[in-house]
């Protein structure tokens, strides 16, 4: 019993035994499957979200790409387009679309006026920055038209220079070879045509013009590069863009031909450079209708002389080509020292120039002031040369020269009787420039504030003054404050210093009237159009000389339009006081 006992028992645990991985496996599995079921509720759920988050992003792609779209025909319009200029128009406080909504007339217009009239320095300054700033052309306009007006404007000023970096600035444009050959004139006229050959790299494949390529041709040639001369030169003439006159003078040049005509050919500058290199005894006598460049290479060269000092005609004609600017002054000034004249003449020239014409006096009394030692008798000679230029209407040869020989003797080294007349005969660019500015901080305009604007002062220190400076002259009952003293508060209050709370200098601006017809430009957005038209107003007169109304109106506009760079320009010309 015992036995079948404990068998039963050992059956039992066996079993107990062999049943309980089998639980135990079936409890894992059960924790797997559940684990698996929360995953994949999981995996379900994020995908949910990254279905959702995709279709999101697909909207918003959609959307995206639908404003790309807008924005690159926006963006392709204006990469149709190209802009010409030198000068960045941020640095202006402009922008590309600086034209955008003028319309094309309305520039010719004002351009057309402005041509008419003998631009102030600070006129021309500002001129140069609105049409020289890279921009896309006014409405109405094609590119190639308004890099034609810059090009133009460029040489009619003769902006050397500014031709040179607008040609670096500038690939291609339709006027590029008529700006080339502007440069390549302007070092023949002054007979450097080592320098104008150097202008040739401008030329590329692209530039067909046949002027152009007769000077590359000539200036092989100049630089002992024969061969490649006679190259270019056979491809010209199958071409056909060679001509008869050429051909001679380069054949002759080249060594092809021993002979050459002696025909001064003045069709063009190039032609006439080559006649004057090439003819036997050059001589050639110009006359009014002779173009300006050919009197500037004839200067530059010194071709224009006084064969026949007794040619009293023949004087008179150059001294009247300089006095249109056709002569240099130097010239004339040359011939008369090589007159002759007795000693005797010399001597007595004080009362012996009355006797004779005006053109003869001229050199008598210049050879006398060239004599004399003592700076006062130097200085009435001078003075009695100045007399004798205007009652022929020739000033303009002489005033540049008086000044310069005044300054060379030194106002200090004069009598005090000459003193004052010797000073007012010293010119200048510009006369405002010539003295120091002499601050007087009793009236506003005229204070040390001012060295804010000419970029002498920080922020911080300008604002201390403007303080200290307002404050003395509050006290003052009588203290008028003028349109000038307006113009600088209101661009003190643009650039954001502070103003007194108790000072509403608005209220005193009311009488001063800012023209409605300029007003609506600026809402117009016609920035750059506005500019040019204050350039108008401004016109011969430098800021200085306007009257204070059309300051204050004029600097109110340019801080409407935010144009802080021009305004500070008409700032420093107009307010403070020079000595």
């Amino acid at each position: 019993m015992k036995l079948k006992s404990f068998n039963f028992l050992l059956g039992l645990l066996t079993l107990f035994l062999f049943f309980t991985p089998l639980k135990t496996e079936e409890k894992i599995d059960i924790w797997k499957n559940k684990e698996k079921k929360e995953t994949t509720e999981k995996e379900q759920l994020s995908s949910e979200k990254k279905n959702e988050q995709l279709n999101l992003k697909s909207i918003k792609t959609i959307e995206n790409n639908q404003n790309i779209k807008i924005e690159d025909n926006i963006n392709n319009k204006k990469e149709e387009s190209k802009v010409f200029g030198i000068y960045d128009p941020a640095e202006n406080d402009f922008n590309l679309n600086m034209w955008s909504s003028t319309k094309a007339e309305d520039i010719y217009s004002s351009l057309k006026r402005l041509k008419k009239i003998k631009l102030s320095r600070t006129a021309n300054q500002i001129l140069e920055t609105i049409l020289l700033s890279f921009s896309y052309a006014p409405e109405g306009m094609k590119d190639e038209e308004f890099a034609d007006i810059k090009i133009n404007w460029l040489i009619e000023n003769e902006k050397t220079s500014l031709v040179e970096n607008f040609l670096k600035q500038n690939n291609e444009f339709k006027s590029k070879s008529k700006a080339v050959q502007y440069l390549v004139d302007k070092n023949i006229s002054k007979a450097n045509i080592e320098e104008g050959c150097k202008k040739i790299e401008f030329i590329d494949t692209k530039i067909k013009d046949s002027y152009l390529e007769k000077f590359k041709i000539y200036c092989l040639v100049f630089n002992n590069k024969k061969s490649e001369a006679r190259l270019l030169l056979d491809l010209l003439r199958e071409q056909k863009q060679s001509d008869k006159f050429y051909d001679d003078k380069i054949n002759f040049l080249l060594g092809m031909s021993d002979k050459t005509t002696n025909k001064i050919n003045e069709d063009n500058l190039l032609n006439f450079y080559l006649s004057s290199i090439t003819a036997k005894d050059f001589s050639y006598k110009p006359t009014k209708s002779t173009k300006e460049e050919i009197w500037k290479y004839l200067n530059a060269s010194n071709l224009i002389r006084l064969d026949d000092f007794s040619d009293k005609i023949r004087l008179k004609e150059l001294e009247q080509a300089a006095n249109t600017g056709q002569v240099d002054s130097e010239t004339i000034f040359n011939i008369y020292s090589q007159i002759p004249f007795s000693l005797n003449e010399l001597v007595n020239a004080k009362n012996n120039y009355r006797k004779l014409d005006f053109n003869e006096a001229r050199p008598l009394i210049y050879q006398k002031y060239l004599l004399s030692e003592d700076n006062d008798t130097k200085i009435e000679y001078l003075l009695l040369l100045e007399e004798l230029f205007k009652k022929d209407k020739l000033l303009n040869i002489y005033s540049k020269f008086l000044s310069d020989k005044i300054l060379e003797i030194g106002i200090e080294n004069l009598s005090k009787k000459y003193q004052e007349v010797a000073k007012s005969r010293v010119i200048s660019e510009e006369e405002f420039l010539l003295g120091k500015i002499k601050y007087n901080d009793k009236i506003l305009h005229q204070s040390k504030v001012l060295k804010y604007f000419l970029d002498q002062e920080n922020k911080k220190k300008t604002q201390k003054d403007f303080d200290k400076i307002f404050k003395k002259i509050r006290k003052n009952k009588k203290y008028f404050y003028s349109a000038k003293d307006l113009a600088l508060i209101e661009s003190l209050e643009k650039d954001g210093f502070q103003l007194p709370a108790n000072f509403n200098y608005k209220e005193l601006s009311k009488k001063y009237d800012v023209p409605k017809n300029l007003l609506q430009l600026i809402d117009k957005d016609q920035n750059a159009f506005l500019a040019l038209k204050i350039v108008e107003i401004i016109g011969e007169d430098e800021p200085y000389n306007l009257d204070p109304e059309t300051i204050f109106f004029i600097t109110n506009l340019l801080n409407e339009m935010n144009l802080i760079k021009i305004r500070n320009k008409v700032l420093i010309s107009a307010l403070p006081q020079r000595i």
